[in-house]
């Protein structure tokens, strides 16, 4: 029995719809007469989508005993015994209690499709596990179940159910997702138009990939090698020249132009590593391409245009925009240029931009040198030139009435002799001076027509005419020799120092360096792999490139690095000098993965450090603020619930009001180490909006003494893009610190400004202050300054109110107040105008991550 089918219905947030298009999609294959059945799926309540459960087969669960607890899940057995045709199984990536069969739901999904079962399934964007950091960024929620992307990937269909956030949160509001008392805060936390238009993003980008990885399969399987227009794509060539900054920008512009068009810039060098690029300026153009959003690809290939349009015909472009050449008029001679060929040979399928820019005809620079590893055109010529120019020589010397004279026939075949060895090497050469020999013998050295030669002086001419031909075309050739090796040896000196910089520059990306290998060898696939000892088997460690060799053996070129690790490469056998260069690629590639690791581990410590050093000074500054207020609360409670003692109704109240200010700091110390915990990890999202200073800072002040402070806040003060909480926070934090270490009855002064683009409000006592080098120091976690009492906090107030200040755009700073005492500074992003601010306040906040 063959493997069953997966479809999976894909969505970027819960309640698009998914389990219901499932549903509906069952429905249609139960019409068309299909042994369709429910394994598992979760209505959550949602009337309509439990009313599509009506006429479908569904398979009884399986109850499992947990924590005195029972569970439900689905019954693998009893689908695989009942064996239907189709079952529907929704949350892919749902965990299973423990207990069960499988620890994930998509590892039961697996049995059922290996037992020949078609499976259709559901799963949100977030649960995919490679987009799991990026979720957290986003929502602020890290997600604790998830699937392999592997396993998506593998899925015969993905079906997108798309829904834009306002017709979800629209649905959400209609009470068809989450019950009344759950939509408030779903509606203000993980549904926020922001949250739901970037996981929208995300899902209709990932199936989009998905889509093109299928396209490309198709593609490759069918050998299509016409342009499909699906998506655009644009090539950009590039010859290291310094024209190549003003092509890559002219194609990012274009590709501003279409939503999802790609970049793809190209660099071609010659096989034999000859090039007159240069290092430096193709650097400064792949920084340039990443910037602007593309990828830098380096190709190999002896004939340029036709390695240009493969290339462009392999990633399925839709364009190639190439520069004006840069050739002076006279080299012309030599060919019609790139970009004409790349014109003529694109076919309707490719549109050819040529990019006019400030090197138009102002030369090459220095000529590309020429190898001995000479292409077959020229092979041709040199024989040509060698075999048949003294031929149609002879033919025209012997048509003169009177010819130019022994002599000077003697140095027009030596010239034929040398054009051959410029043209083909060697062996051209050789059979041109032996065929010049021949003819001259023969038809221009008395006796003429015959092969005899009568004057010694005639003799010595011909026979010095074939040494100097000899001799010059082996110079020739070994000057060629000569300069194939310099060439090649300066490619491999670049690309060693493409790795040393490499290492100096700490780069870690293993995949980048991989990458680089198969472009360089023009490779199909290359993989690092190891292995823990001689026994064990080969395990990949990293790779690109479609199907990956799984051990050394199986590879057209290996490469060992040590015992235990490997570079293996698959497309060609490569020539035995290039395993030199391709050995310090192995090197560097196993220097990569350990410093991955070693940065992971570091990573991985300096976390733990922290985490260890938060807790002890938690440990240290809790031990005795926590305990005074729960202390004082523990008396107050016994002393009323004591029957020994009549307490008057002033005794009991005063007892009680202990009671209230124990539990208000304990509420304020809690909130404080909830807040420094939120921004350890990351995880404060502000919900911006524009409002006036006067709104919030008033409320903030509501914990000090009456009196205890001056405000002043303009009335014609521009508003401020904050989070309203977040700042009156920030306010609340900074006024209490400010009054508790300002002299007795002395009042602390609350005044804002605006300068330019920015809003000032300043905070400022007449206490102590704090020394310079201390000043930085107070904004840290768990820090008191000087003599601070016991009970007064724990020291978290300002470090809790300068993360706030920068999750919101803004700063927080100490100053000297003038005369003596601190001044803290909050500085706001001040609105655009005022009126529009006025606008905006009414609209729904708005969330930004």
């Amino acid at each position: 029995m063959g493997r069953g089918t997966l479809r999976i219905y894909l969505g970027a947030a819960p309640g698009v719809g998914k389990t219901y298009a499932m549903l509906a999609e069952a429905h249609r294959r139960v019409e068309r007469g299909t042994d369709c059945v429910v394994a598992l799926v979760e209505h959550h309540d949602r009337p309509r989508t439990e009313v599509m459960l009506h006429g479908l087969e569904q398979i009884p669960r399986s109850e499992i005993d947990y924590r005195s607890a029972v569970f439900t899940e689905m019954d693998v057995d009893a689908v695989l015994e009942r064996a239907p045709a189709v079952a529907l199984v929704d949350e892919l990536a749902h965990t299973n209690v423990p207990g069960s069969r499988n620890a994930k739901r998509w590892q039961d999904v697996e049995e059922l499709l290996k037992a020949g079962i078609d499976v259709i399934s559901t799963v949100n964007i977030q649960h995919l596990e490679s987009l799991g950091d990026v979720v957290e960024s986003i929502t602020g929620v890290r997600q604790q179940e998830t699937v392999p992307d592997e396993v998506v990937r593998r899925a015969d269909q993905i079906e997108l159910v798309d829904m834009s956030p306002q017709a979800l949160r629209r649905r959400m509001a209609h009470g068809n997702i989450y019950q009344p008392d759950k939509l408030d805060a779903a509606l203000s936390n993980y549904f926020r138009p922001g949250n739901l238009t970037a996981l929208r993003e995300l899902a209709l980008l990932w199936t989009a990939d998905r889509v093109d990885e299928y396209l490309q399969q198709y593609r490759g399987e069918h050998n299509i090698r016409t342009t499909w227009q699906a998506r655009e794509r644009i090539v950009v060539g590039l010859t290291g020249g310094p024209e190549g900054r003003t092509l890559i920008r002219r194609a990012s512009r274009m590709a501003a132009k279409g939503s999802g068009s790609e970049i793809l810039a190209v660099y071609i060098a010659r096989s034999d590593g000859l090039t007159s690029a240069s290092p430096k300026e193709l650097a400064v153009q792949r920084t340039l391409v990443e910037d602007v959003g593309g990828t830098f690809h380096h190709v190999i290939g002896d004939d340029i245009p036709a390695a240009l349009l493969e290339f462009a015909r392999g990633v399925n472009a839709t364009q190639i925009v190439l520069g004006s050449s840069r050739r002076k008029t006279w080299q012309y001679i030599y060919g019609p240029g790139v970009g004409a060929t790349v014109a003529r040979e694109s076919g309707p399928d490719l549109d050819v931009h040529i990019v006019t820019h400030e090197e138009v005809a102002k030369g090459r620079g220095l000529p590309i040198a020429r190898g001995a590893r000479l292409g077959r055109a020229r092979i041709v010529s040199g024989w040509l030139v060698g075999v048949a120019g003294p031929v149609l020589l002879s033919l025209l010397l012997r048509s003169l009435e009177n010819g130019p004279g022994l002599a000077n026939d003697v140095l027009l075949f030596l010239f034929l002799t040398v054009a051959a060895a410029l043209l083909g090497g060697l062996r051209p050469a050789l059979a041109s001076a032996a065929v010049g020999v021949m003819l001259l013998n023969y038809w221009f050295t008395p006796p003429t027509q015959t092969l005899t030669v009568q004057d010694p002086e005639n003799f010595v001419a011909i026979v010095i005419f074939f040494a100097v031909a000899v001799a010059v075309s082996s110079v020739v050739d070994l000057a060629a020799r000569r300069t194939h090796q310099a060439a090649r040896l300066r490619a491999e000196s670049e690309i060693l120092s493409f790795l040393a910089g490499s290492v100096l520059r700490g780069e870690t990306a293993l995949d980048a360096l991989l990458e680089r290998v198969r472009e360089t060898f023009a490779m199909e696939s290359v993989a690092l792999l190891e292995r823990a000892s001689d026994v064990d088997p080969w395990t990949c460690a990293g790779f690109v490139g479609p199907a990956p060799v799984a051990r050394p053996d199986d590879a057209d070129v290996d490469m060992p690095v040590g015992d235990n690790m490997a570079l293996a490469l698959s497309g060609r056998v490569l020539p035995a000098e290039d395993r030199r260069v391709l050995g310090a690629f192995a090197a560097q590639a196993a220097v990569v993965l350990d410093r991955q690791r070693l940065v992971s581990e570091a990573d991985r410590a300096r976390r733990l450090a922290e985490g260890n050093r938060i807790r002890t000074a938690l440990l240290a500054a809790v031990s005795h603020d926590l305990r005074t207020p729960l202390a004082g609360i523990k008396a107050a409670v016994s002393s009323l619930r004591s029957d020994d003692v009549a307490w008057s109704p002033e005794d009991e109240a005063e007892l009680l009001e202990g009671i209230e200010d124990g539990a208000d700091r304990l509420d304020h110390l809690v909130g404080n180490l909830l807040d420094m915990s939120r921004l350890q990890t990351g995880t404060v999202t502000p919900l911006i909006r524009e409002i006036d200073l006067d709104e919030v800072v008033p409320m903030a002040l509501g914990g000090v003494p009456e009196g205890s402070v001056d405000l002043d806040i303009p009335e014609t003060l521009p508003m401020v893009a904050v989070d309203p909480g977040l700042l009156e926070r920030v306010v609340a934090n900074v006024v209490e610190n400010a009054v508790k270490y300002s002299p007795g009855g002395e009042p602390i002064a609350v005044a804002a400004s605006a300068h330019g683009e920015r809003v000032e409000l300043r905070v400022v006592d007449r206490g102590r202050g704090v020394p310079d080098e201390a000043k930085e120091r107070i904004f840290e976690p768990f820090q008191r300054y000087g003599d601070a009492p016991r009970g007064a906090g724990v020291g978290l107030g300002l470090a809790v109110s300068r993360g706030f200040a920068e999750a919101m755009g803004g700063t927080l700073d100490a100053e000297d107040t003038p005369g003596g005492g601190l001044t803290m500074v909050l500085t706001l992003t001040a609105a655009p105008g005022r009126e529009q601010a006025q606008d905006r306040a009414v609209l729904p906040a708005e969330a930004t991550s």
